[in-house]
Formats: C-alpha cells, structure tokens, sequence
C-alpha cells in the first residue's frame, strides 16, 4: 500500500512538472509578470524604508517562494497555505533558536532548518523556502536579529501577503491557469457510499 503511494505521488509529480514546462509563451508570460510584480512591489517597499529604517524587507526565500507560486501553481507546495503558514512557522522558529542559542552557529542553524521542516509537516504547511526562512533568522545581519519576533511579522508575513495577492491576480489571468487548487470530492466517490448507508439501515 505504501509503495503504491509512493509511485502515485511520483507519477503525479512528474506529470504537474512536465505540464509547468511544456513551451506555452502565455503562460510563461503570466509567471514572469507575477513574479516580477510581486518581489516588484517588496522590492519597492524595501527601498523605501531603508533610507529610514533598519527594516528588511526582502528576504531570499521570497526568491525561492515566486518560483513555486508563479512558476508550479498547481503543486501542493505553493498553495495559500503552504506559502503563509510555512514562511510564517519557519520564522518563529528560527527567532526562537537565534534567541536560545544566539552564540553557537553550528547548531543553531541546523537545528532551527530542521526543526521548521517538522513544524510544517505537522501543520500541514509544508512550503520548501519556509527552511530558508528559518535559516535567515539565524545567519542574518545584526539589524535582522534585532528586530526579534517582528521578522515573523515584518518581512515575512507581511511578504507573503504580497506574493498572494499577486498570485491571485496574475495566476488566474488565463483558462489554464487556476489559483490556488481546489480539490473536490467527485460525486461517483460519494454516492455509492450514500447508497450503501441507506440500505444498511433496517
């Protein structure tokens, strides 16, 4: 049973990934202008602040967050959840690790990546960059470590909130593309069942 998962999940993956690179130029197009718009508009909000401020606001998981939202829309990884709930695991994590062991890299930033990888298969939130994520709060800069539990918010809630939006919009431009996934139970599924209840009953 478990090795027929294992191929199921592996032939769906193969198939999802060999659909997001067939050469269609409008979907191309599409993924480039989210991607561009979205670290576009942090990029911008980043601009402004620094000459002001201390705050970062762009992170290189998001880099890594517009290839799966913009690039592989339909895969599990860059649903809505995936993207704020593991950004957003990842990043209390790893602040909490950086508090609690702020002096000792070499465990620290293994421990927080490991960790968020835990948390997010927990929570049903697994997103790839969310380890990323964990890891910048560990190594960053001193002005990052700072700022303490305000990463969690500011940049990478806040961040992700940008990137969705922007994917609501320029993901559903077009028929073939449709964001985030929605998966329904077929009726095929649930009828025979329903039927199964009725008759059961004396």
């Amino acid at each position: 049973m478990a090795i027929h998962k294992i191929k199921r999940g592996y032939r769906r993956t193969k198939y999802i990934l060999y659909k997001e690179t067939l050469v269609d130029f409008r979907e191309h197009f599409w993924a480039f202008v989210g991607s561009f718009v979205g670290i576009g508009i942090i990029s911008y909000i980043q601009t402004l602040q620094l000459p002001v401020s201390d705050v970062i606001y762009l992170i290189g998981s998001f880099g890594a967050s517009s290839v799966l939202v913009y690039g592989v829309i339909e895969s599990p990884l860059a649903q809505p959840r995936n993207l704020i709930g593991g950004h957003v695991v990842s990043a209390i994590i790893g602040v909490s690790i950086q508090k609690l062991i702020p002096d000792i890299l070499w465990i620290a930033a293994p421990l927080a990546v490991s960790l968020s990888i835990v948390l997010m298969q927990i929570t049903k939130t697994l997103h790839p960059p969310g380890g990323a994520t964990a890891l910048i709060a560990v190594t960053g800069s001193a002005e990052l470590k700072n700022i303490g539990y305000w990463y969690v918010v500011s940049p990478v809630f806040v961040g992700c909130l940008i990137l969705l939006i922007v994917a609501l919009v320029f993901n559903n431009m077009t028929p073939k593309r449709h964001y985030p996934i929605v998966r329904s139970i077929s009726f095929h599924k649930i009828i025979p069942y329903i039927s199964k209840k009725i008759k059961a009953k004396p």
